[in-house]
């Protein structure tokens, strides 16, 4: 069945569908062209991305469209009651059955059965469901009776099921049997411009609702909006013109007020990670700074060396370069510690250091008790001797003992003993 561009819009008028993504058109071309058919279809996307407009679009533009649909959230059912509510039950099958019941699977038959969130069924009840797909049977709790049904079965999920079937959460059988048409919903952050299109449809609805003028956004405010992510999708931008709509006097809705109505979403940085410990614990910004001021001295020293390069070969140079020798005396010298990773202690970057601490847990050491290679020697001795003082009144604060002095410090006891054999501090 080909599916041209003037059957998507129709479509998308009929079911109250707004926007013009390119994946939202493809998501809604796909489910056009499998309505006609019985084939099980499986929709992904995040949650509130508008799945089950999907799943509609295919029953009523199927040859089901005037048997029974239902809507069913496998999440929301408990796990003692699901094969109950799917399939039925006899009287007297469990505590509380008080007589028998009819299930989804029986009431639907001739019809369309949309199973949400398919990924949280029990495994039990993800078998009985692969019987009633492969053969269109079920049997009722507490019954041997085998009953047949007709019915459609339109599945969806926020999580990936492949990933599930790995972990054995999961039945692989019944996903590849679901799978048989696959339709991916896009996130709100992925359609583009949609977000405004939609805001401006929730915007007139809501002023019709509560008898005022609908709000709008200047030029600058649907920037942000586009750019916002939107991690509950359509149903969170709903709620937020929702609030917006009610509570701001302004219909014209400004940027700053925009963003106060925007939850403060989580950073785009990828994550940072603790490499010397092999765990995923995020560092702090501190680590950050340090490998921003490693590239910038490496930086500037590149660039003294090219300025020392170019005085060298001028006429007038020498003279410059007699001027300022406290500025290029130490060049040849100068620090070449090679930029340490986001995540790894400014400690490993001192070979010695490494070497000794191969088998022991490397533990971030506070600014204190950093020492680095510097460019002048006496602002060497200096850090030495702040960083000796600090151990000493850390020593008599805690009345020689190492184990609360090294806390203090933020080191570990081993490297304090280190330290204090280093600085000969006598700490008896």
């Amino acid at each position: 069945m080909e599916v041209r561009d003037t059957d998507i819009l129709s479509t998308k008028q009929r079911f109250n569908i707004i926007g013009n993504s390119p994946l939202l058109n493809h998501a809604i071309k796909v489910a056009t062209q499998v309505a006609p058919t019985e084939m099980t279809v499986l929709i992904s996307g995040e949650s509130g991305s508008g799945k089950e407009s999907f799943s509609k679009i295919i029953h009523q533009l199927g040859r089901r469209k005037h048997g029974q649909f239902i809507a069913i959230n496998c999440g929301a059912i408990p796990e003692g009651t699901i094969d109950s509510e799917l399939f039925g039950h006899e009287k007297g099958s469990f505590t509380g059955a008080h007589e028998a019941r009819k299930g989804y699977f029986e009431v639907t038959n001739g019809g369309t059965i949309f199973l949400d969130e398919i990924g949280e069924m029990p495994m039990g009840t993800q078998a009985r469901l692969l019987r009633v797909l492969e053969n269109g049977e079920f049997i009722k709790v507490g019954s041997s009776k085998v009953l047949k049904t007709d019915v459609r079965v339109v599945a969806a999920t926020n999580v990936d099921l492949l990933k599930a079937v790995e972990k054995g959460k999961f039945r692989e059988d019944l996903y590849y049997r679901l799978n048989t048409v696959p339709i991916y919903v896009p996130p709100l952050r992925e359609r583009g411009d949609d977000a405004a299109l939609l805001f401006r449809k929730f915007a007139s609805d809501f002023g019709e609702k509560y008898h005022t003028k609908a709000i709008h956004l200047t030029p600058e405010s649907k920037q942000v909006l586009i750019d916002y992510e939107f991690p509950g999708n359509i149903r969170q931008l709903k709620n937020l013109v929702e609030q917006i709509s009610v509570l701001e006097i302004n219909r014209e809705i400004e940027p700053e007020v925009l963003m106060q109505y925007l939850p403060r979403q989580k950073s785009n940085l990828p994550a940072i990670f603790d490499t010397t410990k092999g765990s995923e614990e995020k560092i702090n910004e501190r680590d950050i700074l340090y490998k921003v001021l490693f590239d910038m001295k490496k930086d500037v020293t590149e660039l003294k060396k090219l300025v020392h390069q170019i005085l060298k070969s001028e006429g007038f140079g020498n003279k410059i370069l007699e001027e300022h020798h406290n500025l290029f005396h130490n060049l040849e010298t100068e620090d070449t510690t090679p930029t340490p990773e986001i995540g790894q202690s400014p400690l490993l970057l001192n070979r010695q250091e490494q070497e000794r601490n191969q088998e022991e847990d490397i533990e971030y050491a506070r600014i204190e008790d950093i020492t680095h290679e510097t460019e002048d020697e006496e602002e060497s001795l200096s850090i030495e001797k702040k960083e000796k003082e600090l151990i000493i009144k850390a020593l008599v604060k805690n009345n020689n003992k190492r184990k609360y002095a090294a806390q203090d410090l933020g080191i570990s006891e081993r490297t304090l003993y280190r330290k204090i054999k280093q600085y000969e501090i006598d700490d008896k």
